[in-house]
């Protein structure tokens, strides 16, 4: 059954499309980028793919999922890749969709996706499967893959990292207000990391359950090695969040402090300044017999007043220790 009536899907158009196929021995890899109706077609017939799973071909799904058929499994995972936007990163949620038999495995994705595009040039230099004798279904295509995937998740985490201890450094260095929006541009690209990878382990997992003879008994340990490769990479995630968050508070600790002592400096100048302005302010009233003005050293004796007041009243707050 090919798939012709899709009203109901949304159909999404792209400017750049791309099928390639590579093959290794016996195993085929299809990677189709933004698929259109007719390329889903085409898989559904020559794959004898369920028509359910063509139709989540033809668009990036909600959320990731997994389902097994007779022949093949079918998964949907969202990687999160760092790019750069305008002065600083964002993480954007890559979705690949996963359809792997014994002997074929398809990946499709709505936009470029440069790890997959990566693995496929060591693919074609034959530098990655060669090395490994025991490929002989798809799976090991999936595995070395996934490996790639999370490696540059990894590299992306190192990055944030790096980041973090220069922002560390900037702290320290009195520079805490410019901090404030990098490590909160840090903290958001930690959270959306997590977000994307929530359900990873999951997915995995399931591929542990499935039905005896779909792959070989040797396949176990390459599966146990993604989810370890995994694993590695949500640590990552946890560990640059603890730092991120306890960055934010020293530099809002550090901000905090700066500003009660700016704020207590403003109330000590006031509370000497404002009863001295009303002191000299009475001796500017236009009025008759006013003590002290109409004298031949009035000015001077005032300054003097104003002077002296001013002196023992910072040498009492100094001595109080509020300045």
């Amino acid at each position: 059954m090919l798939i012709s009536n899709l009203d109901h899907q949304p159909i999404y158009r792209y400017n750049v499309r791309m099928i390639k196929t590579y093959t290794h021995r016996h195993i085929t890899w299809l990677d189709v980028e933004a698929p259109t109706i007719e390329d889903v077609n085409s898989l559904v017939k020559a794959y004898k793919l369920h028509p359910l799973v063509g139709e989540e071909l033809l668009g990036p799904s909600k959320s990731s999922k997994a389902a097994a058929y007779k022949d093949y499994v079918y998964l949907v995972i969202a990687f999160p890749v760092r790019v750069r936007q305008d002065d600083h990163h964002i993480i954007e949620e890559k979705e690949v969709d996963f359809i792997i038999g014994k002997d074929f495995i398809i990946t499709a994705h709505y936009e470029v996706v440069q790890p997959i595009h990566a693995f496929a040039r060591a693919f074609e230099a034959n530098s990655i499967l060669d090395k490994e004798k025991t490929s002989e279904h798809a799976g090991h295509i999936f595995y070395y893959m996934m490996k790639r995937m999370y490696q540059h998740m990894s590299g992306n985490l190192d990055a944030i990292k790096s980041e973090l201890v220069i922002a560390e450094d900037q702290i320290f260095a009195g520079k805490e207000k410019d901090t404030v929006e990098v490590l909160s541009n840090l903290s958001r690209e930690l959270l959306d990391f997590r977000q994307t990878c929530r359900s990873h382990l999951e997915i995995l997992e399931s591929l542990e359950h499935l039905p005896s003879g779909f792959f070989d008994q040797t396949f176990g340990p390459y599966i146990s090695d993604i989810k370890e490769e995994f694993i590695m990479v949500r640590d990552l995630i946890s560990n640059n969040r603890e730092l991120s968050t306890e960055l934010r508070e020293t530099n809002d600790s550090l901000l905090s402090t700066k500003q009660n002592e700016t704020i207590k400096l403003l109330t000590v100048v006031t509370s000497v300044t404002f009863p001295l302005s009303l002191f000299v302010e009475l001796f500017s009233m236009n009025t008759l017999n006013t003590p002290i003005v109409s004298q031949p050293y009035g000015f001077v004796i005032i300054v003097a007043v104003v002077f002296v007041v001013t002196l023992f009243a910072f040498m009492y707050f100094k001595k109080k220790k509020w300045l």
